[in-house]
């Protein structure tokens, strides 16, 4: 149903595809929940729209993602303006999304058993209210109050009431449904080929594996394949793929309150190692399974099941939740994060092709940040002011740093 036809305004563009073919404003390239934003503020804004993938809703990083929508991660800076602003649109979205989207306010918990963990933590929890975010230290009996089955060797952390979760793959399908309720067409299994651009070079269509779409904007919401993607459309940025696995236990019930997570875990995500990096990140789903992260390698798109990961991962676990010990993992699975060197996305207009627009390279942010990207792409793209600065996103600050 997600994939038929939508009722933006069209146009006759004779010279791309032959007379009476459909013209959009916008083609955005990507049906994961980047994408799936920004098709939605886009329509409601008023634009054609035309959302395109290789493959289907939610099929890449999307569909395996925990559904983080983080504040606690985040030093204070742009990408911690862009979450806070994200998650306040999360809640916007709410009434645009149906109630399986399983929106949960639980929080979050960074933890630490050593005092240098938790002068970390303290310069990290001052930074981040000095932003406005909402950070409490908590003694070791405070922990246990907070989550009763942790260990009882941590001596204390931060709890971040902020912090959410959503099921990002049904949030992305229906955001696109809403989007197409606006207008939008949907085109799967359709692989972009790279940009069509008129006499003054600017865009005027996208070449794909099934024909040309004739289109004013490009936008590149292409998560881990952004950089293949911006490549292939004259105007390249610097993403690459980090590997990541997940176990998923058997449904336990309620012995895991929050999201909670080693401090490690912030140091790890501002890593630009290339090496196997592991932390334990610990939260349970709405249908009682916990989730156990997390892992980062560059390892390119290398799918390999590593049960030396695994294992690491569920040692970490148990170090952090003795109660885990007792628990049967019934799945695994992993995914790619759109990395960039400097850890912060690619958002708005690119000046060396006039029409290019990225909204890639999340990391293992982009569930949380989604929002927040759609409407700055789309205020962007319809000439308002931008709800903040774009300039730490640009995508040619790779290229002023070279």
């Amino acid at each position: 149903a997600l994939a038929g036809g939508g009722r933006g305004r069209v146009a006759p563009v004779a010279s791309m595809t032959g007379a009476g073919a459909a013209a959009y404003d916008v083609v955005v390239v990507s049906a994961g929940i980047v994408g799936a934003c920004c098709a939605y503020e886009l329509a409601r804004a008023g634009l054609s729209v035309c959302v395109v993938d290789r493959g289907g809703v939610a099929s890449g990083t999307t569909g395996a993602g925990e559904g983080n929508i983080l504040v606690s991660d985040k030093a204070a800076g742009p990408e911690l303006e862009l979450a806070l602003l994200s998650r306040q649109l999360w809640f916007e979205l709410l009434d645009a999304l149906p109630r399986t989207v399983e929106l949960e306010t639980k929080g979050g918990v960074i933890v630490t058993g050593t005092e240098r963990g938790l002068a970390s933590l303290s310069a990290l929890s001052a930074g981040q209210r000095a932003s406005g975010v909402e950070a409490y230290d908590v003694d070791a009996a405070g922990l246990l109050d907070l989550e009763p089955h942790l260990a009882p060797t941590l001596l204390g952390g931060v709890h971040y009431p902020q912090d959410m979760q959503v099921q990002p793959m049904l949030a992305a399908a229906h955001l696109l449904r809403r989007a197409r309720d606006l207008g939008a067409a949907m085109r799967l299994r359709t692989e972009v080929l790279g940009a069509v651009t008129g006499a003054g070079g600017a865009v005027t269509g996208v070449a794909t594996d099934q024909g040309p779409i004739a289109c004013r904007w490009i936008v590149n919401a292409a998560g881990t394949w952004g950089g293949e993607v911006s490549s292939r459309l004259r105007a390249p940025v610097p993403v690459l793929p980090r590997r990541g696995f997940i176990l998923v236990t058997e449904p336990l019930g309620d012995i895991v309150r929050h999201k909670v997570y080693g401090a490690d875990y912030v140091d790890n995500v501002a890593s630009s190692a290339e090496g196997l990096e592991t932390s334990p990140v610990i939260e349970s789903t709405r249908a009682g399974t916990v989730l156990i992260g997390a892992s980062r390698e560059r390892v390119g798109f290398d799918r390999t099941v590593s049960y030396d990961v695994l294992g690491r991962l569920a040692a970490q676990a148990r170090a952090l939740f003795p109660v885990l010990g007792r628990a049967r993992v019934q799945r695994t699975y992993r995914g790619f994060r759109p990395y960039c060197p400097d850890h912060l996305p690619v958002i708005g207009l690119d000046p060396r092709v006039d029409g290019v627009v990225h909204a890639c390279g999340h990391e293992g942010a982009g569930i949380g940040l989604a929002p927040a990207t759609g409407r700055l792409v789309a205020q962007a793209l319809t000439g308002s002011a931008t709800s903040m600065p774009l300039d730490a996103f640009s995508p040619v600050r790779f290229e002023a740093a070279a």
